[in-house]
This record gives C-alpha cells, sequence and structure tokens, in this order.
C-alpha cells in the first residue's frame, strides 16, 4: 500500500480522483456526497446516498478540490465547508480508533511495550502501533517484522482510547480482518497527517537487527 492508503495491487473496486484525475483502488480515496443544502460531506464509511466525488486521501488533495473540482465533479454550485481536511482527519482518527477497539474486543491486539514484544518475538504481529508523541527511544527498541505494517499517525491519548487507557505508546494488532481494515484506515490518516506538520515517523519502518 502506498501514500494515502493506495494499494500496489489493483485487483479491487477502482475510481477516479476528481483532482489528479488518477484511477486508484478505493481503499486510497475518500468518498463524498453532496447534502441535501448543497453542502460536501465527507462519507468515511461509505454508505451515505448520492453520487460520490472520489479524492486522494491526502490533505494537499482534500484542499485542491475544495478550489472548484467538486462544484465541476457534481457539474453544479456546492458548498465547501471550512476546515473540510480537518473534519475528515477527525472522523477517519475516530474510525481507526474503533477499529483498534473492536480488534482489542476480540482478543487480536494489546499494548504496553512487554506485551507488544512478546508478541513480535512470537510472530505475531501484523500491524505495530506507535504513539507519534511518544519517546524515540523507546520506539525503537521495537521492530516492525518482515510484512508486517508500522503506524505512527495516532497521538498516545488516540491510541489510549483505542485500549480503554488515558495514553498508550506501543500497541500491535494480530493478522485478521479488522487488522486489514486498520491498515487501510490508517494510511489514509497517515496521508492527511504527513502534510499537516505531524507525523515525521509515519514512514519509518525501525527494526532491530
Amino acid at each position: 500500500m502506498t501514500r494515502g492508503g493506495k494499494r500496489d495491487e489493483t485487483d479491487g473496486p477502482e475510481r477516479r480522483c476528481i483532482v489528479t484525475g488518477e484511477v486508484g483502488p478505493k481503499p486510497g480515496l475518500v468518498r463524498f456526497v453532496v447534502g441535501p443544502d448543497q453542502s460536501v460531506v465527507p462519507d468515511i464509511l461509505g454508505k451515505l446516498p448520492g453520487r460520490g466525488m472520489w479524492v486522494t486521501a491526502t490533505r494537499d488533495a482534500i484542499e485542491k478540490a475544495g478550489r472548484g473540482q467538486f462544484s465541476r465533479a457534481a457539474k453544479a454550485p456546492v458548498k465547501v465547508p471550512d476546515g473540510l481536511a480537518d473534519e475528515v482527519e477527525r472522523q477517519i482518527v475516530r474510525r481507526v480508533v474503533d477499529l483498534i477497539a473492536m480488534t482489542r474486543k476480540t482478543g487480536r491486539a494489546v499494548c504496553g511495550f512487554e506485551k507488544v514484544k512478546g508478541w513480535l518475538a512470537d510472530e505475531r504481529v501484523r500491524v505495530l502501533l506507535q504513539a507519534s508523541d511518544g519517546s524515540e527511544r523507546g520506539k525503537t527498541k521495537l521492530w516492525t517484522p518482515t510484512g508486517a505494517r508500522y503506524f505512527g499517525c495516532l497521538t498516545a491519548a488516540e491510541l489510549g482510547l483505542a485500549f480503554g487507557r488515558q495514553s498508550v505508546i506501543h500497541g500491535a494488532l494480530a493478522t485478521g480482518r479488522l487488522g486489514d481494515r486498520v491498515v487501510e484506515e490508517a494510511a489514509k490518516l497517515r496521508g492527511l497527517r504527513e502534510e499537516n506538520g505531524g507525523d515525521a515517523s509515519a514512514e519509518k519502518d525501525t527494526e532491530v537487527r
């Protein structure tokens, strides 16, 4: 999966970004629809009625879409709410947190340095999660297994919400459908936050040999 959540493979449903004109798998884009009041509404779950307008999951693309691309795609004047990219980011954060929480309830997620380290040693980790505002020294003591994914785009408070704690620095998810959904949504969030001056470590897979 590439930046913004795009997949390298093309075996799933694809859509065209109204900003870049590029065609890519749906997990790499955000769907928008026009509401009854002609306002543009993000459809993070992909369930709202109406003709979808798809935008690459980056802050730059969403902001460019608000400068006329939404109206062209809708073939009618539309209202673009202030801070639309911020709202998309907020909703995707909530989605990622909810998915991690669901994974935890199935017993396929753990948090805490020692538990995550144990799962890594047992080769159980599909997704390694580390807080963007956690200690870099502590984070480098864990590694991303071959074939697994690393995300550092959530804060300690956001990871804490997912695990039912005040804050969490280290988390891990096992292989499974929910873990795959976390990968898709977290990749979108990473694309949005990279361009917001945030998660400088999001692209870094830290490996200990």
